[in-house]
């Protein structure tokens, strides 16, 4: 809503609901709520009952389709929190009907991130569409049918998913349907919008393994040590070193705090600075500047101040190479701000 962006335009997912937030949620007037159990839908009807509105809810369904993706990012199995059982939605759409504040108007599922096959993607398509079918036959003034997505990035050695591919599957199961489509791209759109840009400070040897240690850590990129996700990696000035293989590291007193493992780059110098070759700064920079890409979806937002660490700046890169700041970087007094207050 800050940004722009109409209430109608506007789905709410998530496992773990507030009451403010399904109070802010019923009062912006959003298209809906992905509502992930019975218990959730009560709450919300009870709140647009406050309100004096109608809340529009679709349900979130777990069709137990294995998505072949990291196990941290799988969410359409059945033994993951999200969603209710897909065998169960007709009952819980048939119990709707004594909550009189709420309208449901979808279904949604939602397998899983990094998905580069589109076979289970197709699956997700075929369950849901069916059950649409269903619920509509029964009366079910359904409007949505989010099939999910989550298209992944392809690293070095895979095939990256074409949206064409992905229609080409899925289309078959959709012919005919009244509804709304609705579908969730994932990363593959905003992932390579964005790099970490990180500095060089040490480059060392220990027993026959090479270290380049950055200023970036795993409070600005966790998802290499948490899914053990791979960001390509370059330098921002054009190369000089030798190739060398090395594990590019952070400065965190944890085994985890790595940007990359066993990668092949040339042998930066200390100082030099990561980036993207494309980006022009605007001084010259002394020494090695890293590019870590394909940071655009979940980097910033998942950084941190774990130890004790400020957050880098934000800056956006425009069409003709302008560029701005868009977050500042954070100092010391930022961090202890809170504990003075």
């Amino acid at each position: 809503l800050e940004s722009g962006f109409p209430a109608r335009r506007i789905v709410f997912s998530g496992v773990g609901k507030t009451d403010e937030e399904i109070g802010n949620g019923v009062a912006a007037g959003i298209l809906a709520f992905n509502a992930e159990s019975e218990r959730e839908m009560e709450k919300i009807d009870a709140e647009a009952g406050r309100q004096g509105k109608i809340a529009r809810v679709a349900l979130r369904v777990n069709p137990d389709i294995d998505a072949k993706t990291h196990p941290y990012i799988s969410t359409g199995l059945k033994h993951n929190k999200f969603g209710v059982d897909i065998g169960l939605a007709r009952e819980i759409f048939g119990r709707s009907r004594r909550l009189a504040n709420l309208k449901m108007t979808g279904v949604q599922a939602h397998i899983g991130s990094q998905i580069l096959e589109t076979a289970p993607l197709e699956e997700t398509a075929k369950e849901l569409s069916a059950l649409a079918r269903e619920l509509a036959r029964e009366g079910f003034p359904l409007e949505t049918l989010d099939i999910g997505g989550g298209f992944g990035l392809a690293s070095a050695g895979e095939r990256q998913l074409a949206p064409e591919q992905y229609a080409a599957a899925v289309l078959p199961h959709l012919a005919g349907l009244p509804f709304r489509i609705l579908i969730e791209p994932g990363r593959a759109i905003v992932g390579p919008a964005g790099a970490l840009v990180t500095r060089v400070l040490y480059v060392k040897e220990n027993r026959g393994r090479r270290f380049v240690i950055t200023d970036a850590g795993m409070n600005d990129l966790i998802r290499p040590p948490l899914y053990g996700a791979i960001h390509p990696i370059e330098s921002v000035n054009p190369p000089e070193g030798r190739p060398i293989t090395a594990d590019v590291v952070g400065p965190i007193c944890e085994t985890s705090d790595f940007l990359a493992r066993d990668i092949v780059l040339p042998e930066p110098a200390e100082g030099e600075l990561l980036a993207a070759r494309d980006i022009t700064l605007p001084e010259p920079v002394e020494g090695a500047l890293l590019a870590v890409r394909d940071a655009g979806a979940y980097g910033f937002a998942m950084a941190s101040n774990y130890n004790f660490r400020p957050r880098a700046a934000e800056v956006l890169v425009e069409a003709g190479k302008a560029f701005r700041t868009v977050r500042r970087r954070e100092i010391f007094e930022d961090l202890i701000r809170l504990e003075e207050e």
